[in-house]
């Protein structure tokens, strides 16, 4: 079922790089049906969403905006274990995602120059959270949490309609949303979604946000883009990810139940495995094709691990498959190794880390207190995941007293007069002659 690559004589980054699977996701080819999602929304606002739900989501929602009572009764009907479980889950991300909150910093460049470092919140947040092929009321965890832990004032919640609970958002969604005391939520979906959150609709009392976050499918990654120019965004999310290391130590079922794990979101989901064990990889192999066919998902799972973006990949050793590792720059990265510290060393890109045997990717998608949005297809290269920090800002506050000014004041007045900026320099020699408008001076300037 899983293709085998051997990368034992491994090629440079760039070769190396083209070679690891990927699921074929193109972005930009979806962008401009996006993008006119997107316009539609923004020129028609209400209607527009209501005929975008009837066209991708069979139903048209009585009232965009979820009334109150709904997402009260939604909580109030949720079974108690499932309940006792979310706020488990928005317990450990709120430690969690508090400790992400940058403290502020004080440098004192020279003596009375001081520049301090502030974090400011945004003041409000549209929140994205998929339909699809599964519920994700984790994510409604995983992005209150870090916007609330940020302290963002202002939030609002979306995710489509969905045919089968006449045309709210899924129960357990709006019960997570209640559990975290969020009031503001909007039964629609896709690329619609994020221009509405992006550009607001007056009709239905929707104000435009200042951040849009949240995983979706390759329409709402499109619509991200689209909307970037007007809103922060955070990374465009693909099918999910996880690659494993792991050496002749590690537990070949527990690797194969990680693997099957992500295979289970999605038929594009990629599950790979870089071990420099023949051994093994066997043992693997056999193990994910025994749980494959007895998996609830079953046909899901055995697409996923079955296309091109699924492999076990043989290496020479484990320093080679930390470089492997890297050039793939995966969402989930599990170490399962003899050390796995020693391993980890060695790692620079991976939106997530998990070490050992006890702590599989399962755990950060509920309830190890990280947060499971994280960035895919390679992207882990250049951006993190959701976090407190992505709700915040960062300010520069300057202070100077008259001899900080006075010892740096000729620099200043040389760099402005190489840029062609005389009056920059005029700003500082400005507060070192005497007072312009004292009497005789304001007459003598008559």
């Amino acid at each position: 079922m899983l293709r085998r690559l051997d990368l034992t004589d491994l090629p440079d980054e760039q070769a190396l790089r083209a070679l690891l699977p990927r699921p074929a996701i193109d972005v930009e080819a979806a962008l401009p049906a996006a993008a006119g999602l997107v316009h539609d929304v923004r020129e028609r606002g209400a209607e527009a969403l209501l005929e975008q739900a009837e066209r991708f989501d069979r139903v048209r929602p009585e009232a965009l905006r979820v009334p109150a009572a709904a997402i009260a009764a939604a909580r109030d009907a949720l079974e108690p274990a499932v309940r006792a479980a979310l706020e488990t889950a928005i317990a450990r991300v709120r430690v969690g995602s508090a400790a992400q909150v940058p403290a502020p910093t004080r440098a004192e460049v020279a003596p009375g120059a001081v520049v301090e470092l502030r974090w400011q919140p945004v003041d409000r947040v549209g929140l994205y959270v998929p339909g699809g092929k599964a519920v994700y009321p984790s994510s409604v965890v995983m992005n209150v949490v870090a916007a609330q832990a940020a302290g963002v004032p202002s939030i609002a919640v979306a995710s489509p309609a969905q045919a089968d609970h006449g045309g709210l958002p899924h129960p357990t969604i709006l019960a997570a949303c209640a559990l975290l005391g969020v009031d503001e939520v909007y039964a629609m979906g896709g690329a619609g979604a994020i221009g509405a959150l992006a550009h607001g609709v007056p009709g239905i009392g929707l104000a435009p946000v200042d951040v849009v976050t949240g995983p979706g499918n390759v329409f709402v990654a499109a619509a991200k883009r689209a909307v970037a120019g007007t809103v922060r965004v955070d990374s465009e999310a693909g099918p999910t990810e996880i690659l494993v290391i792991a050496d002749a130590t590690a537990d070949a079922e527990l690797v194969a139940a990680d693997l099957v794990s992500q295979a289970e979101h999605d038929e594009l989901a990629s599950a790979v495995l870089v071990t420099d064990d023949a051994g093994l990889a066997d043992r693997v192999a056999a193990a994910v094709e025994r749980r494959a066919v007895a998996t609830h998902a079953a046909e899901r799972v055995i697409a996923s691990l079955g296309a091109e973006q699924s492999a076990i990949v043989l290496v020479r050793d484990l320093d080679d498959a930390a470089r492997v590792s890297d050039a793939y720059a995966p969402e989930h990265l599990e170490i399962q190794t003899a050390d796995d510290d020693a391993v980890l060393a060695r790692i620079r890109h991976a939106g997530a880390i998990f070490l050992g045997p006890f702590a599989p990717v399962s755990l950060g998608d509920y309830a190890a207190g990280s947060n499971h949005v994280l960035p895919t297809g390679g992207q882990a290269r250049r951006v993190a995941g959701l976090g407190a920090a992505t709700f915040l800002r960062p300010q520069q506050v300057v202070r100077s007293d008259r001899a900080a000014l006075a010892a740096v004041r000729d620099a200043v007045v040389a760099l402005a007069g190489a840029e062609g900026l005389p009056a920059h320099g005029e700003a500082i020699t400005a507060r070192f002659e005497p007072a312009q408008f004292e009497a005789g001076r304001v007459e003598e300037a008559r």
